[in-house]
């Protein structure tokens, strides 16, 4: 297959979106493996309930204020909510650094920042995610998606190797360094200009607007079935969350071995997304994306139960791809089959699932393993995983059955 330039980058609004987030992600997952690492530091000795612990200062903001975003993302201009959110993780960051730098940082205040990171995206996700099907045509729509994929997974590779090549003790530059890379996703909001988007049926920042989103995704099984497989999926195949552990005490690789075993992950999930961006028509997608999030499930249970090196980085190879390629199908389904005047409350409910089923999944995990030990944790959960993708095929062949050339609810105008 000759490689060719994805057709979501010839339009440059998303082009400059996308090289924007290519330099934010990784200092952002620069930033995610260094809390792990630090959090991991700060205990002085294995401690799942620790790093469970930061998946609940995750969860509870998006579940507070995600409905609220979506709303917001609805009524008001996706670009300038954007703007706003990505300068308060700037500021989140740049906090970060400097409680870090002066030696006096604590577990504490490390949950307490993070919640306000996850406060500040449950308003960040829902309008960026929205302002996509607006500088791009319909018809494009996975390859955007496929983009974004590998703009998230790039810099799931490069952010932790570059934390791998920071000195032990160096979180507070990691800390730093993301809180610079936000200026590329600020300078490409700048550059893109105005964005046309339909806010006419939007009804309002209000309790009725937000129960409307509500409505709309129950009412549509196509959806919901989506949201709640990607929910059972992640909140029990959560592999990543005890990798520090993994990494030091069980494979005993140290820093720089943990920060390629998370890099691992998103190494296939880059070549999934690549693979996939060069498709232009993607066909029997119920039955890929159930296949995909069993690849994610069985490669699980693999790294659960890994006890070298090597096999845990092909599971974690694996996780990642069929993670990429199930979230590649599900963001189409969903954003093809929503009208513009809500997609920014459909995807503030469905960050609640795909947030809340990791970030309830780490301190699930937490739990799990403090009872039982890590590798039943994993494989526990990659087996809960597959059990779940039963669960959601019998109750909702619709999915299965979808083919991705159906008639759709909305299209999506670009210039």
């Amino acid at each position: 297959m000759k490689l060719q330039i994805p057709p979501a980058l010839k339009h440059y609004r998303y082009r400059y979106l996308w090289l924007g987030l290519l330099v934010s992600v990784a200092g952002s997952q620069m930033q995610f493996v260094a809390i792990h690492w630090h959090i991991r530091e700060l205990t002085g000795e294995p401690d799942p309930l620790a790093l469970g612990g930061i998946g609940l200062a995750r969860i509870l903001p998006v579940i507070l204020f995600s409905i609220i975003g979506g709303a917001v993302a609805d009524n008001y201009n996706r670009r300038m909510i954007v703007l706003v959110t990505q300068s308060v993780l700037a500021l989140q960051a740049l906090t970060l650094a400097v409680l870090t730098f002066s030696g006096h940082i604590t577990i504490w205040q490390i949950y307490l920042l993070t919640a306000i990171q996850a406060a500040a995206m449950a308003f960040d996700l829902p309008a960026r995610q929205a302002l996509i099907p607006n500088l791009v045509p319909r018809e494009i729509l996975p390859s955007a998606f496929s983009m974004n994929m590998v703009a998230f997974n790039v810099g799931a590779i490069g952010g932790p190797l570059l934390f791998g090549l920071i000195p032990e003790g160096g979180q507070a530059f990691a800390y730093l360094l993301n809180s610079i890379s936000f200026l590329a996703v600020i300078a490409a909001l700048f550059l893109m200009g105005d964005v046309p988007q339909n806010v006419n049926k939007a009804g309002g920042v209000n309790l009725g607007a937000m129960w409307d989103g509500v409505r709309f995704i129950f009412s549509r099984p196509l959806i919901s079935s989506t949201m709640l497989m990607d929910f059972i999926a992640t909140f029990f195949a959560s592999a990543n969350t005890m990798l520090p552990i993994v990494a030091r005490d069980i494979l005993n690789v140290g820093k720089t071995g943990f920060s390629l075993l998370t890099s691992a992950e998103a190494i296939g999930s880059v070549i999934a997304s690549i693979i996939v961006s060069q498709l232009p028509n993607l066909r029997k997608q119920g039955l890929l994306f159930f296949g995909s999030v069993f690849v994610f499930g069985a490669a699980t249970i693999l790294f659960g139960v890994s006890t070298t090196f090597i096999l845990a980085m092909v599971a974690l190879f694996l996780v990642g791809a069929g993670d990429t390629v199930s979230a590649i199908i599900r963001n189409t389904i969903r954003q093809l089959n929503t009208p513009d005047h809500i997609r920014g409350r459909m995807t503030s409910v469905n960050q609640i699932f795909f947030m809340g089923g990791p970030q309830l999944g780490e301190v699930e995990a937490g739990l799990v393993a403090a009872a039982f030990g890590v590798p039943f944790a994993i494989v526990s959960g990659g087996i809960g995983c597959i059990l779940g993708l039963g669960f959601v095929a019998w109750k909702f062949p619709q999915l299965i059955n979808y083919n991705g050339d159906e008639p759709t609810l909305a299209g999506a105008p670009a210039d």
